[in-house]
């Protein structure tokens, strides 16, 4: 599975800083743009990945439906 989110990156005096929009906690920093990048999409990750592992954890033995869910956002 595939998602896309808005990455925004803000210039400071010896850093980049970067988050996503859409997902809140996904922040991070580098030296360069290009690392800082890098570094954000190893934060989405991990928060995704935690999440889903929290849910799991939260709802094992429960009986529930799990489906992908897509939407087109402007």
């Amino acid at each position: 599975m595939e998602n896309s989110f808005t990455a925004v990156f803000q210039k400071t005096k010896d850093w980049w800083i970067a988050f996503v929009e859409e997902l809140p906690g996904a922040n991070t920093q580098g030296k360069t743009i290009d690392e800082a990048r890098e570094n954000l999409k190893e934060a989405v990750e991990l928060i995704l990945q935690s999440n889903r592992e929290l849910s799991r954890r939260e709802l094992a033995g429960k009986k529930v439906i799990r489906e992908e869910l897509s939407i087109a956002v402007s």
